[in-house]
């Protein structure tokens, strides 16, 4: 086969249908860039769930005099009570699972209240006397969360044992739907991406019929044929994957790593991550152009 011929019939294929090209590589773009910005969330919700499942805690919270829980119909815990929680705690049953554990007192919780919620109305309204005393707890297996829950739950002055990790899996799981809702936009415009592809090469090998029906006169394989349409499909392709991995390369530099991360003092995603997720996107760019090319010219040529 002659390299330099079907490169020559590839370029005036791309030339004769410029506009069409132009449309999958803008479509190829934007569905890729989805899916690159799919891949990303992905590993931010990875990297996020690490960090903050090993700093989650189990946070024993003391009754106080407002307290209604089965375990506070005593009232406000009393100070021997508050010595029975740390005996647990430090006991030989629950020691193995503790990494380390410390008391906040009345004033610190109303310290950090107010930290917190600083120029909120809740800051001018709560007092300490409606904050629990609290133990918290880090343990060497956030998992194993479930021994600590049913070892104090029951104790007398407990008013309740909550394991920060539940409130952690419900943000996760918003994320986690966000991920899956930009793989399914991306999805569809993949498939609209590989139709239009395909809609391109048909166009074009229709609007070069007469010399198909010479080359297969002159004896020309169906192989030679259809190469030069699976190129511009492929170059098509490559041109909106490597668009696409400059935008996803942009967004984490500029936005991510810029925006973000002086704006939230969190780790995130960095130009690493975003590099890796570039040849994934060049990969399925050219692999959908070249399948939905060489299926296209392939049902035209059996026509």
């Amino acid at each position: 086969m002659r390299v330099g011929l079907v490169l020559g019939e590839a370029a005036n294929g791309l030339r004769r249908n410029a506009t069409m090209v132009v449309s999958v590589v803008l479509v190829t773009f934007v569905s890729l860039t989805f899916v690159g910005i799919a891949a990303l969330l992905q590993l931010q919700i990875q990297q996020m769930r690490g960090y903050w499942y090993d700093r989650a805690q189990v946070a024993v919270y003391l009754c106080t005099a407002v307290s209604t829980a089965a375990g506070c119909i005593d009232g406000e815990a009393t100070p021997e009570q508050k010595e029975a929680v740390e005996a647990q705690l430090s006991g030989a049953t629950l020691s193995p699972f503790i990494d380390e554990y410390y008391f906040e007192d009345r004033d610190q919780a109303y310290e950090n209240f107010q930290e917190q919620f600083e120029g909120t109305p809740a800051a001018d309204y709560v007092t300490p006397d409606v904050l629990n005393e609290t133990f918290w707890v880090n343990l060497v297996d956030p998992s194993q969360s479930d021994v600590l829950v049913e070892s104090l739950a029951g104790l007398a002055g407990v008013e309740q044992v909550v394991d920060q990790r539940r409130y952690l899996d419900q943000i996760f799981n918003v994320l986690n739907v966000a991920s899956y809702t930009a793989v399914a936009v991306a999805g569809v415009m993949l498939i609209a991406a590989a139709l239009l592809i395909a809609t391109t090469i048909r166009l074009s090998a229709y609007s070069r019929r007469k010399e198909l029906g010479i080359m297969r006169l002159v004896g020309a394989s169906n192989r030679f044929i259809q190469t030069p349409f699976v190129l511009e499909g492929i170059f098509a392709g490559l041109i909106g994957s490597l668009l696409a991995g400059g935008a996803v390369v942009a967004i984490v530099y500029f936005f991510v790593q810029g925006y973000l991360a002086e704006t939230l003092s969190f780790t995130f995603v960095g130009l690493g991550d975003a590099l890796l997720v570039v040849p994934l996107l060049i990969g399925v760019g050219v692999l959908l152009a070249a399948i939905s090319a060489a299926i296209a010219i392939g049902r035209y040529l059996r026509v």
